[in-house]
């Protein structure tokens, strides 16, 4: 039996996503990013799935021990986002990452302080292969979820917000995993999976100019 959703990592799944991603940022206009994070496709004994970390309560602040991505402020450094993305991975996962493994970048999208950050997909292969040495000082853990379970209705779900007492949007949330995935990194992994899943999977919710205030739940 042919593993779930392989195809979604395939060589013409990439040149096709490859493809949709530099039309897009072609005609990109806008702020530049302030920050990047990397998506990181893989696959776990055979199966297509994404990383995520959970960021260590060592670092205290408003995005302590939640979900998210690899990635972080830009430096002066950096020539670009994919630079940023690719230099966060190493500081945090110990991830030595060529540009060949880079896709191409989503989006800008706000954070909770407005500030745009650049989602950039790239894929790292087989996790196995890998060696991972998250900093602890960063990162507290490092988890996958298999784009099989991200595509499952029964795991998709969505958080209603309300500003200043009236109800203001809903975004995406993604359950039944080791941790939710919510904020703007289930934002990222939703228009993820569009890209990765068109067919089978479409954004029901609006990607905000401005970033969730208030929650309702």
């Amino acid at each position: 039996m042919a593993e779930p959703c392989a195809e979604l990592l395939s060589s013409g799944s990439e040149r096709r996503c490859r493809a949709r991603l530099a039309a897009a940022a072609a005609g990109r206009r806008g702020a530049a990013a302030v920050a990047a994070v990397l998506v990181p496709l893989c696959s776990v004994r055979g199966r297509p799935a994404l990383l995520f970390t959970l960021r260590s309560r060592r670092l205290g602040g408003p995005h302590s021990g939640d979900v998210s991505f690899p990635g972080g402020r830009r430096d002066p450094a950096d020539g670009d986002a994919v630079a940023t993305a690719l230099r966060e991975t190493r500081e945090e996962l110990g991830l030595e990452l060529g540009t060949p493994s880079v896709w191409g970048q989503l989006r800008l999208l706000p954070d909770r302080q407005g500030q745009m950050v650049a989602p950039v997909v790239a894929n790292l292969g087989a996790l196995e292969d890998l060696t991972l040495t998250p900093n602890p000082d960063e990162v507290e853990e490092v988890f996958t979820l298999p784009l099989a379970h991200l595509l499952r209705e029964k795991n998709q779900g969505y958080t209603h917000f309300r500003t200043a007492g009236r109800y203001g949007y809903t975004l995406p949330v993604f359950l039944n995993g080791p941790h939710k995935v919510w904020g703007l990194t289930a934002i990222i992994t939703e228009l993820t999976l569009e890209l990765l899943a068109p067919d089978r999977y479409r954004r029901k919710t609006h990607v905000l100019g401005r970033p969730p205030e208030e929650s309702s739940a």
